[in-house]
């Protein structure tokens, strides 16, 4: 199938999804996550109706930049600081702060460039060894020292990444986790504190995480298919 019927398909069940929670298709943004993925790919989906794209990696943003089409970037992925001074002027949100070393990293750059940069906290609410963020219990901590540290920074929201199931509802208890912080903050509203994003879902588990209350749901397998990940290498 092609990339615009993939995306219709992702766009109905997003929709289904949101209604079952109360909510319309439109309250959750549809993030593309176009890891591996070529420009041409991207600019399909952006003509096919994709207003923000995601990548995991600094240099796939630095490859891609000039060959995509007008559209948000998300970086999706774990950011190293060395690495923040490259994309802080080309993305929109930073959906992977899980330290206050990053933030404060984040925060001067931001400042160099006279901008206020948007984070979300990643929550590692399974506590899984092989995936970064904090822990539920240290994420109150970690928004409070960044609030006070860091003016050129504000916090937008979580993201999460559930473990994977065969079966996605028995990860739906990490998603509700990280939703039961998110709604602790979803009234505050300051300068460094403004939640908007819960970002949690991919293409296994998209379904479920909005039903959980997801607004934003990173999918790239089910709009671009399998990627070759032998490129990786090259």
């Amino acid at each position: 199938m092609s990339i615009k019927t993939n995306i219709q398909y992702v766009r109905q069940l997003r929709d289904a999804a949101a209604e079952r929670s109360g909510r319309k298709g439109s309250d959750v943004l549809l993030v593309a996550v176009t890891k591996l993925h070529s420009p041409e790919e991207i600019n399909e989906a952006i003509d096919a109706g994709i207003t923000d794209i995601g990548e995991n990696k600094v240099q796939e943003i630095l490859d891609k930049y000039d060959r995509v089409k007008p559209v948000r970037w998300h970086l999706i992925g774990h950011l190293q600081t060395n690495k923040v001074k490259y994309i802080i002027d080309k993305v929109c949100l930073i959906h992977s702060v899980d330290s206050l070393h990053l933030a404060k990293e984040i925060d001067k750059r931001a400042a160099q460039h006279g901008l206020v940069m948007d984070i979300l906290i990643q929550v590692n609410s399974a506590e899984e060894e092989s995936k970064f963020g904090v822990t539920t219990r240290e994420a109150d901590q970690l928004i409070a020292a960044i609030a006070e540290q860091c003016p050129n920074v504000r916090i937008r929201g979580l993201m999460c990444i559930a473990p994977f199931a065969e079966n996605p509802d028995d990860i739906r208890q990490y998603f509700a986790e990280v939703k039961q912080i998110y709604d602790n903050y979803a009234a505050e509203k300051t300068d460094r504190i403004d939640f908007s994003y819960l970002s949690m879902g991919m293409t296994h588990d998209f379904e479920v995480a909005i039903e959980e209350g997801s607004n934003l749901i990173r999918v790239g397998t089910a709009i671009f298919g399998y990627r070759d990940y032998r490129s990786e290498e090259k």
